[in-house]
């Protein structure tokens, strides 16, 4: 069976900035691709090739059967998409919003109302659902987004950085979401910082840095490329972390790792829980104070900083991907600063989802 999403090869400049160099993917159909990378990865660059929004420098992409460069207006027809910012028409209420999307794709005005209700009632939005969307909390435009995503019930749906800026609970309601899509047969890619969430809902991760794949497996596959358990210790005082350090060195299988503004000391070891009460006996016979010690496997944090060299940056250390670091904006990601479904990007193409939804118009 023919992957629901697949990327060959794909390249793309800006300027100086290679953003991608040789991209290739697949995503079976009814799963779920992790993109993971820092920022300037090129996971955006990613998505806005697949989803028509950009033309790759040279490379092949196929979604749902359809050649993305031969064929993009079948391509918009088959595909949902919900970028890092919520971008909906402020001036509509949420009802007008969905409507207005469904008639983008052509549907018949009662069935794009008939429709935009069932999303509504889906999302928890129908008390909402006269309002302007100017008046929506952060949480509930960023489900009113989605929703619009999914009016006209796509195979294959593209989710740059869904969670971005969400509180907790709302997050983890977007996540039941997802997941009930991929339950009725949906392909998600899904691009993210937050490492938890690649960990709960994606099948298979790949991880993106400087333009290129450098990583690729389950969650759990990429955890044993780094190694088995770890012992996480946090030190009382300050200015005793260095005695510390030197107390565990002998337990661990490389050097450990010291984040001294919380005191935190990481070592990777063999032999579980009886070297763990090693480490604790050799502590307390050196006299030092601790405040937390335990055992725990890697975390798809270990993972990043050991495939990348630095930790995952969440939202707001830095431009997403394009040139020069630019900042965030709108469903297609690199635009301008802070304008949801606003600004042209420097190929020229407009980044929201109604210029997906019209495609065939436009």
């Amino acid at each position: 069976m023919a992957p629901a999403i697949q990327a060959e090869n794909l390249v793309k400049t800006f300027g100086d900035v290679r953003a991608l160099d040789g991209v290739s993917l697949d995503v079976p159909e009814g799963t779920v691709l992790g993109l993971l990378g820092p920022n300037g990865a090129g996971k955006t660059t990613t998505v806005r090739v697949l989803t028509t929004l950009l033309r790759p420098d040279s490379g092949r992409a196929v979604v749902a059967g359809v050649d993305v460069l031969k064929h993009p207006e079948r391509v918009r027809s088959l595909i949902g998409l919900s970028g890092q910012y919520a971008a909906v028409d402020e001036y509509l209420t949420g009802f007008e919003n969905l409507t207005m999307v469904g008639e983008l794709y052509q549907m018949r005005t009662r069935a794009a109302k008939a429709r935009a209700l069932e999303l509504l009632e889906w999302f928890n939005l129908t008390e909402a659902k006269d309002r302007t969307a100017k008046t929506y909390s952060g949480g509930m435009r960023r489900r009113l987004d989605l929703a619009a995503a999914l009016v006209v019930r796509p195979p294959v749906m593209f989710l740059d950085e869904p969670t971005t800026g969400l509180d907790p609970r709302n997050r983890l309601a977007l996540w039941e979401v997802i997941e009930t899509l991929v339950e009725q047969g949906t392909t998600l890619l899904l691009t993210t910082q937050y490492l938890e969430e690649a960990d709960r809902l994606a099948h298979d991760i790949a991880v993106v840095d400087h333009g290129r794949v450098i990583a690729r497996g389950t969650a759990d596959q990429l955890k044993a490329q780094i190694g088995g358990e770890r012992i996480e210790v946090v030190v009382h005082e300050p200015g005793l972390v260095a005695d510390a350090v030197a107390a565990l060195s002998g337990y661990a299988l490389s050097e450990p790792s010291v984040e001294k503004n919380t005191r935190r000391i990481t070592l990777p070891i063999s032999g579980g829980a009886r070297v763990l009460a090693d480490a604790i006996r050799e502590l307390d016979a050196r006299g030092i104070e601790i405040d937390d010690i335990g055992l725990r496997r890697p975390t798809l944090d270990d993972v990043f900083l050991t495939l990348t060299g630095h930790v995952a940056e969440q939202e707001g250390e830095g431009g997403e991907d394009g040139p020069k670091g630019r900042g965030r904006g709108g469903r297609s990601g690199a635009e301008g600063k802070g304008k949801p479904g606003g600004a042209e990007d420097s190929d020229g193409q407009g980044p929201d989802q109604q210029a997906v939804a019209a495609g065939k118009e436009r």
